[in-house]
């Protein structure tokens, strides 16, 4: 009788000892996951850009045609790489859709950069269209807002694998006369 309790408690031991290394296992990797492995929003930085074939005439009707050419780098500051599908970046004019320009599928490394060079041809077709169009063409500046939605997924580690969706929002200055383009981007990060 004595032998089996020995035995018993021996297997109790040792099943005690794997359950609390277990929990601490576990407990390491959530502190792992909600401090150095939290994903974080990815920095989009735009680069000094510029405007192309620029073709201006006031008279006698007012016409526009130019491409804005925009540089976007992507800095994946998480330890898992972001692989997006294709998607397609939309310019505005005070709300006014006037070009699409699609963005093809990649993969971001993880602690990585990706540099996007798009090409905008815009036209003046739809921007006549809004009252304030006049005003800005006199103030010598245009205002455009781009938006996109890049869906994709995360991997960490290529074990943990996470649907994910950034969302880039830039705000572009266009100096008409000296054909200066500056812009601002923010982007948002969602699992």
């Amino acid at each position: 009788m004595e032998a089996k309790k020995v035995k018993s408690r021996k297997i109790l031991k040792i099943c005690c000892g794997f359950v609390a290394l277990l929990m601490i296992i576990l407990l390491v990797s959530i502190i792992l996951l909600l401090t150095v492995f939290k994903l974080k929003h990815p920095k989009v930085t735009t680069h000094p850009t510029h405007l192309e074939n620029v073709e201006f005439q006031l008279l006698p009707n007012i016409s526009i045609n130019a491409t804005i050419v925009l540089n976007v780098t992507i800095t994946n500051r998480n330890h898992g790489s972001f692989k997006f599908r294709d998607s397609i970046a939309y310019v505005d004019y005070r709300g006014t859709l006037i070009v699409e320009i699609p963005i093809e599928h990649a993969k971001i490394p993880a602690r990585g950069n990706y540099t996007i060079t798009a090409y905008a041809n815009v036209t003046a077709e739809k921007m006549v269209t809004n009252p304030n169009f006049y005003n800005d063409i006199e103030s010598g500046h245009l205002n455009f807002t781009s938006t996109a939605t890049l869906k994709g997924e995360v991997s960490l580690f290529n074990i943990i694998k996470m649907r994910a969706k950034v969302t880039n929002g830039c705000d572009i200055f266009v100096e008409i006369s000296t054909r200066k383009v500056e812009s601002e981007c923010h982007a948002k990060f969602k699992i």
